[in-house]
């Protein structure tokens, strides 16, 4: 299976940019990769049908922004001490652990909606549950790139992670509108739920010997505070994670405010969300085919990314019909794989090793984590000054982040940021 994903991709290498597919040379790396393809899709799946599911149950967008923010508290308050976990304990134990339990609650929640039993509350719960799992998950994905390919791919592997994740977003979307629409929100869940046993099973197959593993960190009381004090010490990694803290809070929240345009402005059903997403995902796949040969890596190249990302989202806010919405979100795909891929290759490089398990728990908390306060803001916003206004919202908030770096990194700086 692997030789047959991995000929393909010596053909398909010749059309890019050399460096482009690096890190799919890695076998294990490849495994991993094949895996998530499935699971992520299913993931994406589940995305779509959980929201429809709280509009459906409730027709508010504040109890949309609340499933939300639930899912993400655990993040929120526990996520440096899941950094440290992710530095105390070997990475693909934790993962076998994190990816078993995330597909046992989907389908506990498929077969809530089968049976006709499912109420909101419910949902609260195992939103929540889901973010619990994450608190240690998100960290040990983040973190596991490097193990699997070395600091030399670590750029290579992120970005193309990241295309995968997007293609997801095209992919799962676009299944969960049709089934949605044919057969119901049910199988959604118990889809996702299945497609996990196909990472589990990718991480029984690797090769442990070829894991680059760095020692485990022994226990020891302050290492949460010795984490923020590092990258506290570092202007670059606190910057960048600043930064994200904005965007991850008011930018990032498309679960929220794609659905509340998709619903109240263009007065779509499910489809309409699904093509907003996917039209996102396809513009992040191929931006990612783009980026993944990208050599240099600087600060201020964060700065423009969050720049244009803010312009691309404040332009799909205002577009006057769905289909202009979505080309103009294809765009909005394109600049975020931008801004969320030189983020997290600076900071992995930016850190050492023994450290980087707790930096990249920040970026967790920052990208996913602030959506405890950023779900229900946009919701209550969107309710307030309307649907487009919830989004555009998050457009201005990328224009301040990027002012916001520009002052803090105003003396020039050159080269990768690592160290």
């Amino acid at each position: 299976m692997t030789d047959a994903f991995k000929n393909p991709l010596a053909a398909l290498a010749a059309l890019f940019p050399q460096g482009t597919f690096s890190s799919l040379h890695v076998r294990n790396y490849r495994l991993y990769y094949l895996g998530q393809i499935i699971s992520t899709s299913g993931t994406f799946m589940q995305t779509v049908a959980q929201a429809w599911l709280v509009l459906s149950l409730t027709h508010s967008g504040k109890a949309l922004g609340l499933a939300t923010a639930l899912q993400y508290l655990p993040i929120l308050l526990l996520g440096p001490y899941g950094g440290v976990v992710t530095d105390r304990i070997p990475k693909r134990k934790i993962l076998f652990y994190t990816q078993s339990i995330s597909g046992v609650l989907a389908l506990v929640l498929g077969t809530l909606v089968a049976t006709g039993l499912v109420r909101v509350w419910m949902v609260y719960v195992l939103a929540s549950c889901l973010g619990l799992v994450n608190v240690f998950d998100n960290p040990t994905r983040q973190t596991f790139h490097i193990e699997l390919v070395g600091p030399e791919h670590v750029r290579n592997a992120v970005t193309l992670y990241s295309i995968l994740v997007n293609l997801a977003r095209i992919i799962g979307p676009a299944i969960a509108g049709i089934l949605i629409a044919s057969v119901g929100l049910a199988p959604c869940f118990i889809i996702n739920g299945i497609s996990f046993a196909a990472v589990v099973g990718m991480l029984a197959m690797m090769n442990p010997g070829e894991l680059l593993t760095s020692p485990p960190v022994p226990p020891r009381k302050g290492q949460i505070r010795e984490g923020f004090r590092y990258v506290a010490n570092s202007p670059v990694l606190g910057c960048s994670l600043l930064m994200m803290a904005i965007i991850g809070t008011l930018t990032f929240e498309f679960q929220v405010s794609l659905p509340l345009i998709a619903h109240f402005t263009f007065k779509g059903d499910a489809r309409s969300y699904a093509f907003l997403t996917s039209s996102m995902g396809l513009g992040a796949a191929c931006g990612g085919v783009f980026f993944a040969s990208r050599k240099g890596i600087t600060p201020y190249k964060l700065v423009s990314a969050s720049l244009l990302f803010g312009l691309a989202v404040l332009a799909a806010a205002f577009m006057p019909t769905l289909l202009l919405s979505g080309l103009a979100m294809v765009a909005v795909g394109v600049c975020s794989i931008n801004f969320s891929s030189l983020g997290n290759s600076t900071l992995q490089l930016g850190s050492s090793a023994q450290m980087r398990g707790r930096v990249m728990s920040l970026w967790s908390v920052a990208f996913l984590g602030s959506t405890t306060i950023g779900g229900p803001v946009v919701g209550w916003f969107a309710e307030v000054a309307g649907a487009r206004w919830g989004l555009a919202l998050g457009g201005l908030a990328a224009l301040a982040a990027a002012a916001l770096g520009a002052v803090l990194l105003r003396k020039p700086q050159t080269g990768t940021a690592g160290g």
